[in-house]
């Protein structure tokens, strides 16, 4: 399982082509989006609260579930397994709890709407590339 550090990145969508369905291209390419990284217990707790949008995509891991209390935005939530293959997909608006996933192991989280055009659904394996020097892998 991948680790990380708080920092920044990008969240490639769309890259890999490995057997089933990768998220299409096989080029390689892909969808690039920002990414912020909540890797501590600090961090993942604060997500996004307080913030009245997000600039791409915030990444929690590990996480298997999250809530919206006190969020002033509806959000979309993808549930990422260890390989980083989504699970699940759901829009969730401020107030609510997201159930737990069984096999989830980290949870992306981004602005609602956003993942359905970025091609984010189950099945897709996304790739995670840090732009941290201090963030391992």
């Amino acid at each position: 399982m991948a680790r990380w550090r708080d920092g920044w990145g990008e969240l490639v969508v769309g890259s890999h082509v490995d057997g089933g369905d990768g998220g299409g291209g096989g080029d390689g390419g892909g969808l690039r989006v920002p990414l912020e990284i909540a890797a501590s217990y600090r961090a993942r707790t604060r997500g996004l609260l307080g913030r009245d949008s997000v600039d791409g995509a915030m990444l929690l891991s590990p996480a298997g579930s999250v809530h919206t209390f006190r969020m002033r935005m509806p959000i979309d939530v993808a549930y990422l397994d260890r390989r980083l293959r989504v699970i699940a997909v759901r829009t969730m608006r401020p107030g609510r709890l997201g159930l737990p996933r069984l096999r989830s192991r980290h949870v992306l989280e981004a602005a609602a709407g956003a993942m359905e055009g970025w091609g984010l659904r189950v099945g897709v394996r996304v790739e995670v590339r840090v732009s941290s020097p201090y963030a391992g892998t």
